[in-house]
């Protein structure tokens, strides 16, 4: 109705229809708000949903990182087929002329030999004399040679090793003397004075935890079936014990080996403690780990039980280092002023690769295309392992590929980043995998700057995977004490590995002979790096 006719109706009906009107602007402006509430609530709906995903593919899926073919081939035949929007960002990746890598040679498969170095003991079975005529013609039969087959054999035994201290005394001052003087034959010092345990039972029970993950309440029941009545509560003390008096020495030692290195890796994990002073049960407390790099001349890796997650902790522990300091994007590492800091590359792929899990359905280009990116700057960091050009060192060789390669990548990688960040919801796992390497780049891009630095934190991540390993057999730690002894035992373990000692043969010479020397004697020979010298020096000699 126009204007004009408005004026020619009723006031009543005037009325009506301005009421009609506000009605209806008012509806428009509720369903206006419904409309961005139900917005809201979808989004918020496909966000719980993919962080639901995510938490099945995380607890069901394969946790390998590894890409696929099959998958980024399907993502292919997509992006062929059937164009998205979000085709309309991706950048190719720079051409550097970045050569393939080959890919490893795969292993010989079928029965390996039995080692060489294990000792032979020879089994004879021969024909019975009756049995030693041809059956042919009824002669002797002659011995012509022999078959010889090997099997593995394993003699589990347990002894008591009798001490038996001879006891002398002085005839003539039995007969002639006031006090007869009696002289007792000495005997080397035991690593627990006044216990039953020698060093090899000790180094036992010890690997058996710390290097096979086995919990004491079935090395309990192990030693119950062979009739030895040994508790879970002294086996703990002989490891505690044995950590205040003996590893704890080697611990100092080797805190300071690490400290006196150019780049250290940094991570921390969870452990649960009992009986914590002011913290219940149920609480969390942590190992926080330090490793030297992979390539250093005298591995190191060391655990530190602390109660909490706080910045003190790394910084007491590393008061006052100034080299490379490798760690993911926790804050707490970050407030060391001294030290350079490196982030880590494989934590930012892996977020990546969680979107990747956590897909619907079909993988989204955005993510395939970020990986390819990963793949790239790892595929650098292969080649530059490679075999090493003549007149020329590994570092500089790694720096130049860098250069050559890895910066480029990167640079592309940000950039494209930079434009994808206002396109993607910042609560989604792609938006925060892109918060992520955006807030962290001035770390994670720095190693390209520098050829002794390394990409990533994974070589500290293997380390730890012992640790959580046995952490799911033997749950927690009942006292502090056991926990900080399982930190210095850990770390023996784990430095062994890097050294590539064997574990038992190691704590077995460490508890014979540590107890031999004073307590502010040099054990820096007694280190695994050392011990794995001499050992390799008696093997050539």
């Amino acid at each position: 109705m126009t204007a004009p006719n408005l004026f020619r109706l009723p006031p009543a009906t005037k009325a009506y229809i301005r009421d009609l009107e506000a009605r209806a602007s008012a509806d428009a402006q509720s369903i206006a708000e419904r409309d961005a509430q139900i917005a809201e609530l979808i989004r918020r709906v496909e966000i719980l949903e993919e962080q639901y995903r995510l938490a099945l593919a995380q607890r069901f899926a394969p946790k390998s990182e590894k890409r696929r073919d099959r998958v980024f081939d399907e993502a292919e035949q997509i992006a062929e087929t059937e164009p998205a929007d979000e085709d309309d960002d991706l950048p190719g990746l720079p051409e550097t002329g970045l050569p393939d890598v080959d890919p490893p040679e795969s292993g010989k498969r079928g029965r390996k030999p039995l080692p060489a170095n294990l000792k032979r003991e020879r089994v004879e079975y021969d024909l019975p004399e009756d049995q030693k005529a041809c059956p042919c013609c009824s002669k002797p039969l002659h011995r012509i040679g022999e078959d010889v087959s090997e099997q593995l054999h394993v003699e589990v035994k347990v002894t008591v090793l009798q001490n038996v201290r001879f006891k002398y005394a002085c005839r003539h001052c039995e007969n002639h003397a006031e006090r007869t003087p009696i002289i007792l034959a000495p005997m080397p010092a035991q690593p627990l004075p006044g216990s039953h345990a020698s060093p090899a039972i000790i180094a036992t029970v010890t690997a058996g935890k710390y290097v096979d993950g086995t919990p004491l309440y079935r090395m309990e029941d192990v030693l119950g079936r062979s009739n030895i009545p040994i508790g879970r509560g002294t086996l703990a003390n002989w490891i505690i014990r044995c950590g205040e008096l003996h590893y704890s020495r080697l611990y100092h030692a080797l805190k300071q080996v690490l400290l006196g290195q150019s780049l250290i890796h940094g991570d921390e994990t969870t452990v649960q403690v009992l009986k914590e002073p002011d913290k219940s049960a149920q609480s969390k407390s942590y190992m926080w780990c330090y490793r030297s790099a992979q390539d250093s001349a005298e591995p190191v890796v060391l655990f530190e039980y602390q109660p909490g997650r706080g910045q003190e902790h790394p910084k007491a522990f590393l008061d006052g280092y100034k080299g490379m300091l490798m760690s993911d994007g926790y804050a707490a590492w970050r407030t060391l002023k001294k030290a350079t800091h490196f982030g880590c590359m494989a934590h930012a792929r892996r977020m990546f690769t969680d979107v990747l899990k956590a897909q619907k359905n079909k993988p989204s280009p955005r993510v395939t295309r970020a990986l390819e990116y990963f793949q790239a700057l790892y595929q650098v960091e292969a080649l530059a392992k490679g075999e090493l050009p003549d007149g020329e060192t590994r570092v500089d060789y790694t720096y130049r590929l860098r250069q050559q390669h890895s910066v480029p990548l990167l640079n592309a990688f940000k950039e494209w980043l930079d434009e994808l960040a206002p396109k993607v919801l910042p609560e989604s796992l792609l938006g925060k995998a892109i918060s992520y390497c955006r807030n962290q780049w001035p770390y994670l891009s720095r190693y390209a700057m520098d050829g002794h630095a390394p990409i990533d934190n994974n070589v500290i991540e293997r380390d730890i995977r012992p640790f959580c390993t046995g952490r799911k057999s033997w749950l927690f730690s009942d006292s502090v004490a056991g926990a900080k002894a399982s930190a210095m035992v850990y770390s023996l373990m784990l430095t062994c590995r890097a050294c590539d000692v064997e574990p038992y043969a190691y704590l077995l010479h460490v508890l014979t002979e540590l107890p031999q020397r004073a307590p502010d004697a040099d054990v820096t020979d007694l280190l695994p790096f050392n011990y794995a010298r001499r050992q390799a020096e008696a093997i050539s000699n």
